[in-house]
């Protein structure tokens, strides 16, 4: 049986990859160890959030599915850091996670080139460096043009429970054994990362009363433009706060905790550390937060984002019911922790193409990731360039200054991950030109060119680019005169009146002024103001234009060195000038550019400006 492209994991990373190569119109395989997991949301049912709701953005508007298949799933969607500025915005949804599964695995079902089999892979065939396919635990054989792995938490898994440990990749599902030591043999240097999850209780045994309701937003946005807005009511999530009493309870039992028993291997995420570990790295704090949410609309299920921990059933019951409004909660399912296998994504091109194996693709949290944004989007671009390598194309690799994606990927490879990696805004140093509102701006055409984005919402993405330059066009040009309408709307927005002639761009430039509160003044009803998106994104536009001016001429700068290629072959031990740790670093991350060459840890400036010398002599 022979693919041009094989995927082997149904999670979040591996339905990206497989949609993608099947919608590019190669034969593919999605290989799963249970055709009823596919796309489960094994911790807390929500996607996006600051940071990882730009990723899911970008993934829609390269045509991938996380984010239309969200707004078909959500429960309750709002958008966070509205009081912040437009870097930093970002949706978040809770989802139904149920639902979420189901309606991805109706469109995996309706892709044409794809096919779904369970089975689980034992060992990654390979011929003179190669990848050509994969080996079931059968004995059965499956023959590919290119492989992508993403299996998750499956490899070698561990789960852990107080003092209970068994073998598992989730609660339920069995490992992948043989996997781990079939990659080993190939080169692959394999290490041990963990993560976990909290407990889930019962909603009918909370006290709302004694919490406080997180509602969503009252007209909710879309991950995707081209979603149909749903109207229902949304189900509100619940926050409150542990106690002198919670904690004393966690420390009193602290003894059983996995983090001092060692009974759990491998580093954990630092960004969502289990309640036993907060309270011993933070004494200091009185209270940690915790978000009630829901895992769908037809469960009681509650998901207590917070209260992270593998102690002891018995002693998560104490936990839980130490905190506000849970003093009853009926535990339904408990916390645990997970230990398992990853390959360190410096074996891995930027293409994730491995390194030491050609031909095959790595994504998710086998590259030391955490989330399910983080794994889709990496899913994608694996699908993405493992269809390119069989057509025997150019690999698409996404820049820093052009996406999030870009950011993600880069750092992998580029830079040591000790820990799971998750998707901040801070980690993009143009994040005010990556944000939520132009994502689709950004990256549509990417996705159009590679026949992922349909004909008919890259001819809506230009209307609204149209809109938006016609709009900035006119508030640029439109000179707004000294009158007591003008100085009375401007007094009703809080603002000083004017004394000469002004452009509205350079009214709309005060603090305090709103781009609706601009075009009103402008006298402007026509055609111009009728699109949300592209109104919010002249506002932004016209508001950050010097920084936005500032990070354009720092990205002119930069890309000298981005577009500076290293050759392959290039020697870096027999380099003089060069620091030892610098050549070790370059040779074992092997940086495409100069330019990602400087972003390695322990590379100094010096080092690459010897680097260019070399370069420039050897051309």
């Amino acid at each position: 049986m022979f693919f041009d492209v094989v995927v082997v994991g149904g999670g979040h990373a591996g339905c990206e990859a497989a949609l993608a190569a099947a919608r590019m119109d190669r034969s593919t395989l999605l290989i799963t160890l249970n055709l009823e997991k596919i796309a489960l949301m094994p911790c807390n049912p929500a996607v996006g959030g600051v940071g990882k709701g730009q990723l899911t953005r970008e993934i829609d508007a390269l045509g991938g599915e996380q984010g239309r298949n969200t707004d078909r799933s959500f429960i309750q969607m709002k958008m966070l850091n509205t009081g912040k500025g437009p870097a930093v915005r970002a949706l978040r949804a809770q989802t139904d996670k149920k639902l979420y599964e189901d309606n991805m695995k109706r469109v995996l079902s309706s892709a044409p080139s794809l096919k779904i089999l369970e089975g689980a892979a034992a060992k990654l065939v390979v011929s003179r460096e190669t990848a050509t396919g994969i080996e079931l635990t059968d004995g059965s054989m499956i023959t590919a043009g290119a492989v992508v792995l993403a299996c998750g938490t499956f490899l070698r898994g561990n789960i852990v429970v107080g003092d209970q440990r068994f073998p598992a990749g989730r609660m339920g599902e069995p490992p992948s054994l043989e996997l781990s030591g079939s990659l080993e043999d190939t080169g692959l240097k394999l290490e041990r990362f963990q993560s976990a999850t909290p407990p889930r209780i019962d909603a009918r045994s909370i006290d709302p009363d004694r919490m406080t309701v997180d509602p969503g937003d009252e007209n909710p946005e879309t991950f995707s433009p081209f979603s149909r807005q749903k109207k229902f009511e949304q189900i509100p999530c619940y926050l409150t706060y542990t106690t002198a009493k919670t904690h004393e309870v966690v420390r009193k039992y602290l003894h059983l905790s996995p983090i001092r028993t060692g009974s759990v291997s491998g580093k954990g995420p630092r960004y969502c550390p289990s309640i036993d570990r907060k309270v011993v790295k933070f004494p200091d704090r009185d209270r940690h937060p915790v978000f009630v949410e829901p895992e769908g609309r037809h469960t009681q299920e509650l998901y207590l984002q917070g209260l992270t921990t593998s102690m002891p059933v018995w002693v998560q019951e104490k936990i839980i019911r130490a905190t506000p409004g849970l003093e009853n909660a009926r535990l339904m399912r408990p916390g645990y922790a997970v230990a398992y296998d990853y390959a360190p994504p410096s074996q891995l091109k930027l293409s994730l193409e491995t390194k030491p194996i050609e031909g095959l693709f790595l994504a998710g949290q086998i590259n030391g990731t955490s989330g399910y944004e983080e794994a889709a989007a990496q899913g994608l671009i694996a699908g993405i360039n493992a269809a390119r390598y069989v057509r025997g194309e150019d690999p698409l690799i996404l820049r820093r200054d052009q996406a999030y994606i870009g950011v993600l990927i880069d750092d992998l490879v580029t830079k040591d991950v000790d820990e799971p990696y998750r998707m901040f805004t801070s980690r993009a140093e143009y994040r005010l030109l990556l944000r939520h509102d132009n994502a689709h701006e950004r990256l549509a055409p990417i996705g159009h060119r590679l026949g992922l984005v349909p004909d008919g919402n890259m001819e809506s993405v230009r209307e609204e680019n149209i809109q938006m330059k016609s709009l900035l066009m006119m508030l640029k040009t439109k000179i707004i005169r000294p009158s007591a309408t003008a100085n009375d709307l401007l007094a009703k927005a809080g603002s000083s009146p004017l004394t000469e002639p002004q452009s509205a761009a350079q009214i709309l430039k005060r603090p305090e002024m709103t781009i609706s509160a601009v075009l009103s003044l402008a006298g402007c009803s026509t055609s111009l103001a009728t699109d949300g998106g592209a109104v919010r994104r002249a506002g932004i536009e016209i508001k950050y234009e010097g920084y936005i001016e500032r990070q354009l001429a720092e990205i002119s700068r930069w890309h000298h060195l981005e577009s500076t290629y290293i050759p392959d072959d290039l020697d870096y031990m027999s380099l003089k000038g060069i620091a030892s740790e610098a050549r070790e670093k370059l040779t074992r991350i092997r940086p495409s550019s100069l330019g990602q060459a400087s972003r390695i840890a322990g590379v100094s400036p010096a080092d690459v400006s010897v680097l260019s010398l070399y370069i420039q002599a050897r051309h």
